[in-house]
């Protein structure tokens, strides 16, 4: 069995930054992909970003673009997202997950071992 904990969570300030860190233990899925995906208040989950096995690839949803680097460590178990030029709309809680595959994806159904989240408030 695989666990996911998110941490790093917290208020900032519009243009502040936040890491958020994700461990995981247990039988880690260390070739698969690791995503990150975020579900703001009143609104479905929604993609944030996405990280190949050896990191040789990655993808960001396109509101994040610029300002979000999701980064892996496979002898430590953790996949991290910094997050910077934050803006309120980016209020939501942080959930990371571990992929089917090694190849990373938007689709969050290609995705299982979710963490619990870790909320993340931007104000104005």
């Amino acid at each position: 069995q695989v666990q996911m904990v998110e941490s790093g969570g917290g208020l900032v300030q519009t243009g502040g930054s936040l890491r958020l860190a994700c461990a995981a233990s247990g039988r880690t899925p260390i070739f698969n992909a690791m995503g990150w995906f975020r579900q703001p208040p009143g609104k479905e989950r929604e993609f944030v970003a996405a990280i190949s096995w050896n990191s040789d690839s990655t993808y960001y949803g396109d509101s994040v673009k610029g300002r979000f680097t999701i980064s892996r460590d496979n002898a430590k178990n953790t996949v991290t997202l910094q997050m910077n030029s934050l803006k309120p709309e980016d209020t939501a809680v942080y959930y990371c997950a571990s992929g089917l595959s090694a190849i990373p994806t938007t689709n969050e159904r290609q995705y299982y071992h979710w963490g619990q989240g870790t909320q993340v408030t931007v104000s104005s």
